[in-house]
């Protein structure tokens, strides 16, 4: 079978992955970038986090420079500030919450003030305030670093003066560098004024109008004293009411918003943001945080000490526990409109694809994040969607696809149990069973055939897993009509399985009833025969069994029955990591499969016992002892890591086996006529490329056919090449006693055209 290939000239077909409102509802659910506890209670927007995290690396100067950002006067905001973002502070959950206010007067004391911007240009409307209270002084100095030119007409005489009216319950060293800061201010200041006497006087050389509350209400009496900030557009003039010195420094920023856009001739109520204290979505999650208490900052160091008890709050929860999103260091909501964008794309180069493809659908993130969000379903509606219109090529799933025809072809086999025209049940092993540890199927399918009643078909194939992951749906609906007339053939029988990912894929039907062979045994009991292993294991959890609670804890009591001491791993259960088969991403990335079997493996350094046949053999191949739940049960043991040929050589030699064994069918093996041998050098290149010694015996077939070949002057070897499917391979090798033996192999997806 060949699987048809995207050509380079294919007229792309256009369809929307997600509407707008799916997108948007479903990147809502990222709260990454969320603000934090402390940032979010802050109505100046002041970026405590930063702040703090700063101070933890002794930068003090920076701090400043992040404190100084949200006041004209931070030491006014400091001295008096009633710090909502304290009792917002995660650690006061379990224990005493940073002492931020603290960590902002050690940035003052240790910090050094940010360098002043270079000469901007003063804007045309001039602004005048009228009076003089803390809100006034703010807005002063608001308004003055919008490049507004201000003048304020107020009854003291002298900054000091001023300072002290505004703020009168203030320490003086905070008062006096006040007033410090607002000498150096350019502000104009007309002193020992009435503000209310010339007010009608001076109101018309002037485009913005400012004014204390009590200034406001003498000139205009009625004038609503709950608004914090309001915009008297009648009479054109700004002014605010407001408590506290926070309330006050947040009411002056409002108004500058406000008076900036009166001045552009705008609606000061349009277009503001998200102004003053809001609420954060943020999820942090506090395990392993032990309770601490405040360290008074009474130096720079102890003030180092503080800011390093904070946590940083953040939201990682997926990205902690995924070698996938670790990998392309990005949280789910980037990468889902990166993706979403690629999947747009009519016409050019698709940069996101080896992403999509290198998810192995796992679905661990959704478990994972607190809100549920799903990257497996992401890349997976984009795979089919890429599949459909024609944007994703066949190269990366190629092999992996032929690899599922080959199970359900030349490999299958179905058969009720001899004596039964119909049976009750059939094992269905799964197709990575069969190729890694054929003894263990067949050993499991004689114990079932012996203690069940009612009769036990076997088949073996694929459960159509495979197609499902590369997207290729149509491919997948095929397979199960495939797998459902076979299944009716049986008799409707319940579907044993032996892989958790074939229960989970096989249960979408609902015509089939499906149950793990690991129930079965718990219902029948383990054989005599069973292995037992007294020693601590690890138990990986797969992929196909999240949401399987009952499977999970099936196989741990099993595991106990047969002597195992269970030990707990982080990420275990639902959570646990998938092993890098699923998704097929060690056929697309190789880098990131790897990434995935380290973060499985760290977890504990016990040998590994799982009940998924992928997940056993990629632990063993990194040297990890690991064995497979059917391994212990049957006393038998799989093959030591076999190569992708070995793996075929694994389902062919079980087919025949049980054929002749159990049906008395006997199978003629296909004579050559030749013979071939493989370097050691050749096998391991041919395992890595992917190619196998079928492949190369097609190759050497068609060459005694053509009788072309090329020879190497330098090492004698002669080159040959046939095109097979999509794909032409290489074959280098050298003519021993009537055979060949290969010494290296390559395979391209080419087409290689004779011209005379």
């Amino acid at each position: 079978m060949i699987i048809e290939e995207r050509a380079s000239t294919h007229v792309y077909r256009q369809k929307r992955m997600f509407t707008k409102e799916e997108l948007e509802a479903i990147e809502h659910l990222c709260v990454h970038e969320q603000p934090p506890y402390c940032n979010a209670a802050c109505p100046l927007k002041l970026d405590t986090k930063a702040m703090v995290a700063a101070i933890a690396t002794g930068d003090f100067d920076r701090a400043l420079a992040l404190y100084d950002k949200i006041t004209p006067f931070p030491h006014i905001l400091c001295a008096a500030c009633e710090a909502p973002c304290e009792r917002k502070c995660k650690l006061c959950e379990v224990g005493e919450g940073v002492s931020i206010r603290a960590l902002e007067n050690a940035a003052l004391r240790f910090g050094a003030s940010p360098k002043k911007r270079g000469l901007l240009r003063k804007k045309t409307k001039k602004a005048a305030i009228f009076g003089g209270d803390l809100f006034t002084l703010f807005l002063a100095g608001e308004l003055c670093r919008k490049m507004y030119p201000v003048t304020v007409f107020c009854r003291e005489d002298g900054y000091d003066a001023f300072v002290r009216s505004c703020a009168p319950e203030l320490p003086e060293e905070v008062l006096l560098s006040s007033a410090k800061a607002l000498s150096n201010m350019d502000i104009s200041f007309v002193w020992n004024t009435d503000p209310i006497a010339v007010f009608s006087e001076k109101a018309g050389e002037f485009d913005l109008l400012c004014a204390d509350f009590a200034t406001a209400e003498a000139m205009f009496p009625g004038l609503d004293p709950d608004e914090a900030v309001m915009v008297c557009r009648e009479h054109k003039l700004i002014t605010g009411k407001t408590e506290g010195v926070l309330g006050a420094a947040f009411g002056a920023k409002k108004a500058a918003l406000s008076a900036d856009r009166l001045a552009q001739n705008l609606d000061p109520a349009n277009t503001r943001g998200e102004e003053g204290s809001v609420e954060t979505r943020l999820y942090t999650s506090l395990e392993g945080v032990s309770p601490s208490v405040r360290i008074p900052c009474t130096d720079a160091e102890s003030a180092i000490a503080e800011a390093s008890r904070c946590i940083q709050c953040r939201c990682e929860e997926c990205i902690k526990g995924c070698a996938y999103l670790q990998h392309y260091k990005k949280f789910p909501r980037i990468l889902t409109r990166e993706i979403y964008n690629n999947v747009s794309i009519i016409m050019g180069d698709h940069m996101m694809n080896k992403p999509i493809n290198a998810c192995s659908l796992c679905g661990q993130c959704s478990v994972l994040c607190p809100n549920g969000y799903d990257m497996a379903k992401v890349c997976h509606i984009a795979r089919e969607n890429m599949v459909t219109t024609g944007k994703m090529p066949l190269a990366p799933h190629e092999f992996a696809l032929m690899d599922m025809v080959f199970s359900n072809d030349e490999a299958f086999l179905c058969r009720p149990q001899p004596g039964h025209d119909r049976c009750k049940y059939v094992f269905f092993p799964g197709c990575q069973a069969t190729a890694i540890a054929p003894a263990t199927v067949r050993a499991a399918y004689l114990d079932l055939c012996t203690r069940l009643e009612g009769g036990v078909a076997l088949m073996l194939g694929c459960c159509g897993a495979i197609c499902d992951w590369a997207g290729r749906y149509e491919m997948y609906a095929d397979t199960m009509v495939f797998l459902d007339r076979q299944l009716e053939a049986l008799g409707h029988p319940t579907v044993i399985a032996g892989c958790p990912t074939c229960k989970r894929n096989l249960s979408k039907s609902e015509d089939l009833q499906v149950q793990g062979i690991w129930e079965v045994l718990e219902d029948i009991g383990l054989p005599e025969k069973a292995k037992r292993l007294n020693k601590p294991v690890a138990v990986h959890d797969a992929c196909g069994a999240r949401g399987d609670a009952e499977t999970q804890a099936s196989i741990r009591r099993i595991a106990q029955s047969l002597g195992c001491q269970v030990t707990q791993t982080p990420y275990e259960g639902d959570k646990s990591p998938c092993c890098g088969y699923g998704g097929l991403t060690q056929f697309t990335n190789r880098e990131v499969a790897q990434e995935m079997t380290d973060k499985c493996l760290e977890r504990s350094d016990l040998p590994y016992l799982s009940y998924c046949m992928a997940c056993r053999d990629r632990f063993a191949r990194e040297g990890r002892e690991s064995m497979h739940l059917l391994e212990l049960v049957y006393g038998t043991s799989a093959d030591h890591c076999p190569d992708i040929s070995a793996k075929r050589f694994n389902r062919l030699s079980l087919k025949k086996q049980l054929l002749e064994e159990i049906w008395n069918e006997e199978v003629t093996p296909m004579d050559l006529g030749f013979t071939i041998e493989y370097t050691p050098e050749a096998e391991a290149m041919m395992d890595d490329r992917m190619i196998l010694k079928t492949d190369v015996v097609r190759v050497l077939q068609t060459l005694r056919e053509t009788g072309e070949a090329i020879r190497d002057e330098e090492t004698g070897l002669l080159l040959t090449r046939a095109r097979l499917g999509n794909v032409t391979f290489w074959v280098k090798y050298e003519e021993v006693d009537g055979g060949y033996r290969v010494h290296r192999a390559y395979s391209h997806r080419m087409n290689i055209v004779n011209r005379l």
